[in-house]
């Protein structure tokens, strides 16, 4: 029998679960049943749609056997099995378990990382915080080989061809010696209650209790074996809402999210007509670990009739909804229905179309806390969603929450427009990296100056793309306030006069600069800062920002026009200036200290400390 080594990652989180999440080690029951149910799953499919498995008198089931003398516990099903590629790709390497995820994303709390195990599919390692060693014996459907996969968890594995009647799986864990509290009867029976009452197989606990029969000198007391349903087995998206409460909504949601925390909503639909179908979905109070990973894993499972078709189906919601978990269960949809013709069907997408509008009203619905809790987690994919969803994109837009130049926290659109102008109609906004910078950009000054709102968009990877394609919300157009004037109190008549009053300044700046700026001109939208550079909005090259980002290309650099302001002293004084070289060095200071008050990087570094020095020298 050939030893094999568990990859690097394996490795780790053998030692982890080992040595150190022992905050929650019952979960180990939930997960071995969790993948119980899945794999009995994927046989009552292939039996019900491939004539070469039929089995009239089967039927799905899990038993757990506890044996005290043998200080052991095995759960065993009759679902789909396991061959010796399986075994070895899906326990003794990452393959499809999302380990390497999973390691990256521990953050050291024992109580948080063990939540994290169901989340990415790596639920069997977990019975390693109990067992001294672990055998899996399993025999896949149509195969007449079975085997057997053997570790202590400390870094080796082996599988060797067994016997085995039947296809599906046991998994024989025996215990640590102080473990033996999960070979108690009611300990386990709780457990199994608590994670998974609504697994719609049933599970059957074996065990032996101590039995007395006669009395006196004839009392006898014996071990007999006893066989026990512990479980409902009954699909809870079948039944009506009506006998449901809150607690059992939730005791589901920790079933299908492997995890211990409530959710911040759910939403249960049965929908009659010309398509029949029930949905149950949740909303998680946390982020899926992997949600901004390009191999997510779909939280939504889809059922025929009650059938189990696909839980790694990303076309069952739109991809900005990838954080919602629950159950889809249509009755129109056949069976053998393939992934190419889920992709187009019309049923499928009835259905989707119908689940994207009963979730972001769900969304909607949420208040105070569970809110502001939605919004930290998920704003960013609510845009992602306002980008790619034409028909939902003013429900979105009512969703979604930015920060404001004169309100705390996050606000909406509606919040935005209740204290704007209602003649102009105009929501004005500055997109870059930093928060910081930008509320202290000197673009800003005019619209404070006038207690104008201004929505601070500081997500550079998304607010730049997303926001030029809104256009407008309820009437009202979202403007750019580096491509537009700022609001003050001059006419036009008196901008041109001050542009004529300052044009051999402006020009003979230019001059000095040259082509680092296309033009210079004197500014109304500034009443502190002395410049600001903005972005040639005319240039061809600025209408395909959002594209060059969206394809993940470097964006061409577009021009910057650098703006003065007329009524700052240096610029007073600098206009008769004749110290050719301090007029140079000052004209450059304006550039880039207008450049590094919009975060924007300074070409020449050394260049402008040097001015800096020269010109404090000089002030000296």
């Amino acid at each position: 029998m050939a030893k094999h080594q568990f990859q690097t990652e394996i490795g780790q989180l053998l030692k982890l679960m080992t040595h150190s999440l022992y905050s929650n080690k019952e979960i180990f029951i939930r997960e071995l049943i969790s993948n119980s149910s899945d794999a009995i799953d994927k046989f009552n499919y292939i039996r019900l749609t491939d004539e070469k498995f039929k089995e009239n008198d089967w039927k799905g089931g899990i038993t757990i056997k506890l044996d005290a003398a043998d200080n052991s516990i095995a759960f065993n099903d009759n679902g789909i099995g396991m061959n010796e590629a399986d075994l070895m790709d899906n326990l003794g390497t990452i393959a499809k378990s999302g380990t390497k995820s999973f390691v990256e994303s521990l953050t050291g709390d024992a109580k948080k990382d063990s939540n994290l195990i169901g989340q990415f599919g790596v639920g069997f390692y977990s019975v390693f915080m109990v067992a001294e060693r672990v055998d899996v014996i399993s025999k896949k459907a149509g195969e007449d080989q079975a085997y057997m996969f053997t570790t202590d968890g400390t870094g080796e594995y082996e599988v060797k061809p067994v016997v085995k009647d039947s296809h599906g799986t046991v998994i024989y864990i025996k215990l640590k010696d102080d473990e033996k509290e999960f070979l108690g009867k009611w300990h386990v029976e709780g457990i199994v209650k608590k994670y998974s009452n609504h697994i719609p197989y049933p599970i059957v606990l074996n065990y032996e209790e101590d039995e007395t029969t006669g009395e006196g000198d004839d009392k006898v007391t014996k071990k007999v074996k006893k066989s026990e349903q512990v479980n409902e087995a009954t699909a809870l998206w079948t039944l009506s809402k009506t006998e449901l409460k809150s607690e059992d909504y939730n005791e589901f949601y920790k079933t299908i999210s492997h995890g211990d925390d409530e959710p911040l909503a759910y939403l249960h639909n049965k929908v009659e007509g010309a398509n029949e179908y029930t949905t149950l979905f949740y909303i998680p109070k946390v982020a899926p670990m992997d949600m901004y990973r390009a191999d997510y894993q779909p939280g939504v499972k889809l059922y025929v009739k009650r059938v189990f078709i696909t839980d790694d189906e990303k076309e069952l919601l739109p991809p900005y909804l990838r954080f919602v978990k629950g159950i889809i269960d249509s009755e129109d949809l056949p069976l053998n229905v393939s992934r190419e013709i889920l992709q187009e069907n019309r049923v499928l997408a009835n259905i989707k179309q119908g689940a994207v509008k009963r979730i972001l009203t769900a969304i909607k619905k949420l208040k105070g806390e569970d809110a502001e809790t939605f919004t930290a987690q998920y704003n960013r994919v609510i845009k992602e969603g306002i980008y790619i969803d034409h028909t939902n994109k003013d429900t979105l837009l009512e969703i979604v929450r930015y920060k404001s130049s004169s309100e705390d926290g996050l606000i909406s659109l509606d919040d935005y427009i209740s204290r704007g102008d209602s003649e102009k109609k105009e929501i004005y906004f500055i997109t870059g990296e930093e928060e910081r910078v930008l509320r202290n950009s000197p673009l800003l000054e005019a619209y404070k100056s006038a207690s104008v709102e201004v929505l601070i968009m500081d997500d550079k990877e998304v607010d730049p793309i997303v926001t030029p394609m809104i256009g407008a919300y309820k009437e009202w157009t979202l403007k750019d306030i580096t491509t537009i004037d700022a609001p003050d109190s001059k006419t036009a008549e008196e901008k041109e006069e001050i542009s004529k009053e300052f044009k051999s300044l402006t020009d003979k700046i230019k001059e000095v600069l040259g082509d680092e700026i296309k033009e210079v001109k004197t500014s109304t939208r500034l009443t502190t800062s002395a410049s600001c550079v903005l972005k040639d909005s005319s240039d061809p090259m600025a209408g395909m920002a959002a594209m060059f980002a969206q394809m993940g290309q470097e964006m061409p650099e577009i021009p910057l026009i650098l703006e003065i302001n007329p009524d700052h002293d240096m610029i007073k004084k600098l206009d008769g200036l004749s110290d050719e070289g301090l007029f140079a060095d000052i004209s450059w200071i304006l550039l880039d200290s207008a450049k590094l008050s919009e975060g924007l990087e300074l070409k020449d570094k050394t260049a402008f400390t040097t001015r800096v020095t020269n010109l404090a020298t000089k002030a000296l």
